[in-house]
């Protein structure tokens, strides 16, 4: 026998229905078998389950995945605990419509799992409490637009094919950078092409950190982004020298220089064009590191990527007073 779809009804109705099975409940639950038991509960779960299909009035019959939608819909931008999700859409594999209409059809759903990594990965590279997303609880889910959008949902069917595909974690990740090259990707895009491995975040950071890869974020090159976006600048890794900065010292170094080129000419961001100009903030040694130049701070400035190839083209750097 098929399962049981929750069926839509007057909630009143229901609610009269399921006292009414409550009452008959006490006798089989004291001594009835186990198998008893469970059969006298099943009509009670049903109504429940058909009770909160119907708590949002909705023309036809909808899909627990139509009514997940709607709910989250009538929420945007809110919390929503998965009890919630769980009531309203009537069935079992609510998750799973959910991780439908973000990969299906490109909703922009964030998840509390997402989120509290996202939160560990950021703590560990020292980003101000204050300039952390609020916290989620792993069971919450938040829908950020009241619309799809159809270049997420393409970026989605890439993500697909990746996260099916052989390799390791990072491998994935760059993968799906170099697929969208200058295009924001959010936070939930890597953890799915990970295969909502753990360290998802910690792998994005050190293909910036560690391997050279310029990976930008709000706290690594560009301030406009939102919290939980990246871009991948350029499908080109950063000079070997200059891979290996300690990202604390690469950050203090940034920090110093008030996140700004300082090429005299250059200033980036001042007149930053998001859509034309993806420029990416650097440590660039003054001493080169061929000429065993050091990675302490007083030996390092910041330049935008574009700035720093010109630089060790030319051999001229024309520096800008320090903030």
């Amino acid at each position: 026998m098929p399962p049981r779809r929750s069926r839509t009804a007057d909630i009143e109705k229901l609610r009269v229905e399921l006292i009414e099975l409550l009452n008959k409940l006490p006798p089989v639950l004291r001594s009835g078998s186990l198998r008893d038991k469970a059969r006298a509960l099943a009509p009670a779960f049903h109504h429940i389950r058909d009770m909160g299909s119907s708590l949002m009035p909705m023309p036809g019959r909808q899909s627990g995945r139509k009514r997940v939608l709607e709910y989250l819909r009538r929420h945007v931008g809110q919390v929503v605990h998965t009890d919630e999700l769980m009531v309203v859409a009537g069935i079992g594999d609510y998750a799973r419509r959910i991780r439908e209409l973000r990969v299906e059809a490109g909703w922009p759903i964030v998840s509390g799992y997402t989120v509290s990594e996202l939160r560990a990965d950021l703590i560990e590279e020292g980003v101000a409490a204050e300039e952390l997303p609020p916290p989620m609880d792993p069971h919450e889910y938040k829908l950020t637009a009241d619309e799809p959008n159809e270049a997420t949902a393409r970026r989605w069917k890439i993500a697909n094919g990746i996260r099916n595909s052989e390799g390791g974690v990072q491998d994935k990740l760059l993968r799906y950078f170099q697929a969208n090259v200058g295009q924001q990707v959010t936070s939930e895009e890597l953890r799915y092409v990970a295969k909502d491995a753990t360290e998802w975040a910690r792998r994005s950071r050190e293909l910036r950190t560690e391997e050279g890869w310029p990976v930008t974020t709000r706290f690594s090159g560009d301030p406009t982004l939102p919290v939980g976006v990246y871009v991948l600048s350029e499908d080109k890794r950063a000079p070997a020298h200059d891979r290996h900065i300690n990202e604390k010292t690469r950050r203090a170094v940034l920090k110093r220089d008030g996140f700004r080129c300082r090429e005299k000419n250059c200033g980036w961001p001042d007149g930053y064009d998001r859509d034309l100009d993806r420029r990416f903030l650097e440590a660039h040694h003054l001493n080169y590191h061929a000429n065993k130049g050091s990675n302490d701070p007083d030996n390092l400035v910041t330049l935008c990527n574009i700035c720093h190839d010109e630089v060790h083209r030319t051999h001229h750097l024309d520096l800008a007073p320090p903030p």
